[in-house]
């Protein structure tokens, strides 16, 4: 095991950060497309 002490607060956390917004800015797409799709699914079926 390593003898370094974790010291709270240290931990680089850019790349988590740009993971968790390309995870959002993916999802918010889906989400949008998925409303489309939605809406003209209605609209074609009305």
């Amino acid at each position: 095991m390593s003898d370094e002490k974790h010291v709270h607060g240290s931990m680089d956390t850019d790349a988590q950060e740009k993971a968790f917004a390309g995870f959002m800015a993916w999802t918010t797409w889906a989400v949008v497309v998925i409303l489309v799709a939605l809406v003209l699914l209605y609209m074609i079926n009305g």
